[in-house]
């Protein structure tokens, strides 16, 4: 079999309920990774948050971070680092109004510095991951440089409201996804930029074709790569939208979707 990129989301997907890569889809991967073929993680996480999931599967691949907006390889420092921040004067603009569209929080991340616009203890404490600098105030005070992205909490009933905001305002600058558990909120990153950019990158870097690609996804952050690839898979607890385009539907993330897939996929034992 010709080699092949499998691509990961993490929450959701590849974690469990308890942000743990369960025993059988580890071992899985190993020997997928045994048979010759790469494993790339694709996230809407920074990479302090997922560099452990990295290391833990001895991945030697580019990570896709930030849905998009931040590629770059961890242990190659030849590799060309993707990066596309947001526009600065739409990211402040956004930092103005959104607050009065009954939001609860916004949290804008610039690298390795978070700003979160109100106190949230356990934002805080879910964006602290790989100790970043953490700054709590008017986003429009406090950051000097265009956010890599921005993310905004609030709740379900008020998320219908803030999409016909950004895309009556925003449309042409910006795109918005939403993430899933454990922390759900909507993401917003520069116009054009999703994960099936940073799939698309580490195929020109593995030189590996694009009908030799499958990606596992839970979430409306997820679509783009899920129809990039030669085979979209969707959880079992994905959204219904994903499974709807998706070429196919494992079972949960709590039931080693991801490992039973691949075992049959590669007829392993």
């Amino acid at each position: 079999m010709e080699q092949h990129l499998i691509c990961l989301d993490l929450d959701g997907t590849l974690l469990n309920s308890n942000q743990q890569i369960t025993p059988y889809t580890k071992e899985i991967i190993k020997k997928v990774q045994a048979l010759g073929h790469h494993f790339m993680i694709s996230t809407g996480r920074p990479y302090r948050a997922s560099q452990t999931y990295y290391t833990e599967l001895g991945l030697t691949t580019p990570i896709v971070n930030f849905n998009g907006a931040f590629v770059h390889h961890p242990t190659d420092m030849n590799f060309e680092t993707f990066h596309q921040p947001l526009d600065f004067k739409v990211a402040r603009e956004i930092f103005e109004k959104i607050p009065h569209l009954n939001i609860q929080n916004i949290v804008a991340e610039v690298k390795d510095h978070v700003y979160l616009h109100y106190h949230d203890a356990y934002l805080f404490e879910g964006f602290s991951m790989g100790n970043p600098l953490i700054q709590v105030g008017n986003l429009l005070d406090s950051i000097k440089e265009p956010p890599t992205s921005i993310l905004i909490q609030a709740e379900e009933k008020e998320i219908p409201n803030i999409y016909k905001h950004l895309d009556d305002v925003y449309a042409e600058h910006l795109e918005h996804r939403r993430w899933g558990a454990p922390f759900p909120v909507i993401e917003i990153v520069k116009k054009g930029i999703n994960k099936a950019v940073g799939v698309q990158i580490a195929l020109d870097y593995l030189n590996i074709k694009r009908e030799n690609t499958i990606a596992f996804g839970d979430e409306d952050n997820d679509h783009e790569m899920i129809q990039f690839v030669n085979t979209g898979v969707a959880m079992g607890n994905a959204i219904n939208d994903l499974k709807e385009i998706a070429d196919d539907i494992t079972d949960s993330n709590n039931e080693d979707g991801i490992g039973k897939y691949l075992a049959r996929y590669f007829n392993i034992e």
